[in-house]
């Protein structure tokens, strides 16, 4: 596929690398200008380009940068993105250490239903609960015992079906974790966040959190959170 990457930092680079390895072709973007990205594509053999031109590359675009950068994506940042091209959102929200406070999310909207918003198409949120070095070294050939599971939330069957079928190809079990409104159960301070867990014992996990955010929830998701690095 071709897949414009929005965000070479720590789970962009690592996706980068590791979808070229897989044969993908793979167009890098990051705030600063292509210029940027010579030795990054050299190494990588992604192809570096603008934020507008990676958000129409190609059939995935992966967004994978803070939330704080979130509102500074051109306006019309998919006016010419195909209909039907997947988009991934793989952000955190940490109010403490990095990001600032955000009304709306502070409020109890999910992360990527906030992204979602600004760039006014459907997304699928996955690659946010894992630390990078896991997901770098610990993708395993499908039916490997533990293997690492990831959950993926959306609202678009067909765009999560895509989704899965790029994680199994990585090297994780995709577990269904519901809507993107249900993608709080994935988020920081939730019991599966970076916990490197097989697809059983995410599926329990998640259960066990119900389908109903409580202020309970929030309070302990947008309280000071520890960045995983």
């Amino acid at each position: 596929m071709n897949i414009g990457m929005i965000g070479v930092g720590m789970i962009g680079g690592v996706l980068t690398r590791k979808l070229v390895g897989l044969g993908h072709q793979v167009f890098v973007a990051n705030s600063r200008g292509p210029g940027s990205l010579g030795d990054f594509a050299r190494e990588t053999g992604a192809h570096p380009v603008s934020v507008r031109e990676a958000a129409k590359a190609g059939e995935v675009v992966v967004i994978t940068i803070p939330q704080k950068a979130v509102p500074n994506l051109p306006e019309d940042l998919m006016a010419e993105t195909p209909e039907g091209t997947v988009i991934i959102d793989t952000g955190n929200y940490y109010p403490v250490q990095r990001d600032g406070r955000i009304a709306e999310l502070e409020q109890g909207l999910t992360e990527s239903e906030w992204v979602q918003k600004h760039v006014k198409r459907p997304v699928i949120k996955v690659f946010n609960s894992i630390y990078f070095v896991s997901l770098r070294d610990r993708g395993t050939p499908a039916g490997t015992p533990n293997r690492v599971a990831l959950p993926i939330s959306g609202d678009d069957a067909r765009a999560k079906s895509v989704v899965m079928a790029l994680v199994d190809s990585l090297g994780f079990d995709p577990v269904d974790n519901g809507t993107l409104k249900d993608s709080w159960r994935q988020q920081p301070g939730t019991s599966i966040y970076c916990e490197d867990l097989p697809a059983a014992e995410v599926k329990r996990r998640l259960g066990e959190m119900g389908t109903v955010q409580t202020p309970q929830h929030r309070a302990s998701a947008h309280a000071k959170r520890d960045l995983p690095w």
